[in-house]
C-alpha cells in the first residue's frame, strides 16, 4: 500500500491490543473533559453515581449511561442556552461551524463545531477517501447544494486536503448535473445512493450512458443503500464504477468506511472513535460474527461531544484482518439497518431495508418503490407500490416471484402494485419510502 498523510502505519495497523490501549487513553481524557466542560454530562454522570476517576478499564465503560437522540432532542427544545443548550461544552466564541441533522426520526439535532472539530471531521474523511483510492489526480463532482447537512461540507473539503480538484454541483437541476460531470470528465462523485440512481434514471432519458463517463468511483452516504448488495450492484453498473459506502452520523462524526478489499464491509475508524458493538438486550460486548447495536463515542471531539451515543444501528461485528492491512475492526455487509426503522406489521417485527433488497435485485423493477402500512378493520396491510421498466409488462410469474422473495425476507404477505416508470416520488438526498399510516388512524 502506498503510504501518506492519510494512510497512517502506525495508527491503522496497530495491534488490537495497543489499538485497545489508546482507545481507552483518549476515552479517560475525553471523560474528563466533558465532565469539567459540559454542564449536561457532568449532571448524568453524577446521576448515575459515576466520577471519571472511575472509569479505567474498556468494561468500566458500561457503566456510563448511554445518550440517546430523544434527550438532546429535549435539552435544545427546552434549553435557555440557545440554540443548543446544555450540551455545549466550550464558549460560544469558539464555535465555527453550525450543522443540524436531516429530521427524518424527529426534531432536528443543532450541531456546533469548533474550528479544531471542523479539522477533525476533514482528517477522518480524508483518511476513508484515501482508503477508497482518492488521490491528488481526482476531479470530485459533488451535485448537491450542502446546506446545513454535514456529511458533504466535511467530504468536500477532505477531498481539498487530499489535493483533489472538487466541482460542487449545487443550483443546477440534474441534467445540467449529468452535462457538467460529462464536460469536465470527473473521475469521482460524492452522493446519497438514492441520488446515484436518480442520476442514472435521468441519464437514461437524455440518452447518455453513464457507464460511458469517466467516473471511476463514487462514495454514498447518507443512506444505507450502498451496503445493500442489490442496490450496490445496480448504481456499479449504471456508473461503471466501484462504489463504497460511508457512515457517519451529524452527532456521532464519519465514523466507518469501506476499504479497496473489502468495499462491501465497513471499518471502524477506531483511532478517532470508540464504537461498542452491544447485544441489544444484556448490554454486553458481542463476539466477532454476531450483531449487534452500534454506541459510538468520539474520541477527539470537542465543541458539542457525544459519550457512549446510540446511533440505533445494528451490524455484525469482525475483528477478522482485512487484506488491505488495517486492523480495525469491521461491520460485515456494513449498516444491517437502523433499531428505530423497525415496526412490529401483523405481529412480525419489519425492517423497510428488507424490501429494498428484494426491488432492487429483480431486473423487471425500476429503481423507486414505496411501502406503505396501514390498518383496514383490526387487521395490517402492507403494500409494495414498484415501477416496472419501460416495456415491461406485468404478468403471473413476476408477481409470483416477488411476493415470494418479500415473504421470505420480511415473513410478511404484501399486497402489490406495479406502476409504470415515473409514478413514484422522486428525492435527492435522503428517501422517504416507508409511510406507516396507523399512527394518523
Amino acid at each position: 500500500m502506498t503510504e501518506s498523510l492519510y494512510w497512517n502505519p502506525v495508527l491503522e495497523s496497530l495491534s488490537r491490543a495497543d489499538l485497545k490501549k489508546l482507545q481507552l487513553a483518549k476515552f479517560k481524557r475525553q471523560l474528563h473533559r466533558m465532565y469539567e466542560q459540559s454542564a449536561f454530562y457532568r449532571e448524568k454522570l453524577d446521576q448515575a453515581g459515576v466520577h471519571p476517576d472511575q472509569i479505567q478499564t474498556l468494561a468500566d465503560i458500561r457503566r456510563i449511561p448511554v445518550t440517546t437522540k430523544e434527550e438532546l432532542q429535549q435539552l435544545q427544545s427546552n434549553s435557555e442556552n440557545f440554540p443548543y443548550g446544555p450540551c455545549l461544552a466550550v464558549p460560544t466564541d469558539r464555535v465555527a461551524t453550525y450543522h443540524q441533522t436531516s429530521g427524518t426520526t424527529g426534531k432536528p439535532i443543532r450541531q456546533a463545531d469548533s474550528r479544531e472539530d471542523w479539522e477533525w471531521w476533514i482528517e477522518c474523511w480524508a483518511t476513508f477517501l484515501w482508503a477508497q483510492g482518492f488521490r491528488p489526480n481526482d476531479r470530485v463532482f459533488i451535485p448537491f447544494s450542502y446546506g446545513v447537512f454535514v456529511a458533504f461540507w466535511a467530504g468536500h473539503y477532505a477531498c481539498e486536503k487530499i489535493g483533489c480538484e472538487v466541482v460542487a454541483g449545487g443550483g443546477l437541476s440534474t441534467q445540467d448535473r449529468l452535462l457538467k460531470l460529462q464536460e469536465l470528465e470527473a473521475t469521482a462523485v460524492l452522493c446519497t445512493p438514492t441520488y446515484g440512481l436518480h442520476m442514472a434514471e435521468v441519464a437514461e432519458d437524455m440518452g447518455l450512458k453513464l457507464a460511458d463517463f469517466n467516473v471511476n468511483k463514487m462514495v454514498c452516504a447518507g443512506e444505507p443503500g450502498a451496503s445493500i448488495p442489490a442496490t450496490k450492484n445496480r448504481l456499479e453498473n449504471y456508473w461503471g464504477a466501484k462504489v463504497f459506502d460511508h457512515a457517519g452520523a451529524t452527532e456521532g462524526g464519519a465514523w466507518g468506511f469501506g476499504c479497496l478489499k473489502e468495499p462491501s464491509d465497513l471499518h471502524i475508524n477506531e483511532a478517532f472513535f470508540l464504537v461498542e458493538i452491544l447485544d441489544p438486550d444484556t448490554g454486553e460486548p458481542v463476539d466477532s460474527g454476531e450483531e449487534g447495536e452500534l454506541i459510538i463515542t468520539p474520541l477527539d471531539r470537542q465543541a458539542q461531544p457525544y459519550l457512549r451515543f446510540t446511533l440505533k444501528d445494528m451490524a455484525l461485528f469482525s475483528d477478522e484482518p482485512c487484506e488491505c492491512g488495517r486492523t480495525f475492526a469491521r461491520l460485515k455487509g456494513g449498516v444491517l439497518g437502523r433499531r428505530d426503522d423497525l415496526t412490529k406489521v401483523r405481529g412480525v417485527l419489519f425492517s423497510p431495508t428488507s424490501v429494498e433488497a428484494v426491488v432492487r435485485a429483480v431486473d423487471q423493477l425500476g429503481d423507486e418503490f414505496q411501502v406503505v402500512v396501514e390498518k383496514k378493520g383490526v387487521l395490517d396491510e402492507i403494500t409494495l407500490k414498484a415501477e416496472l421498466k419501460e416495456n415491461i409488462q406485468i404478468t403471473p410469474e413476476l408477481e409470483t416471484h416477488l411476493l415470494q422473495e418479500l415473504r421470505l425476507t420480511s415473513g410478511l404477505r404484501f399486497n402489490l402494485e406495479l406502476v409504470p416508470l415515473g409514478t413514484l416520488p422522486r428525492f435527492e438526498v435522503k428517501a422517504k419510502r416507508f409511510q406507516d399510516l396507523r399512527t394518523h388512524a
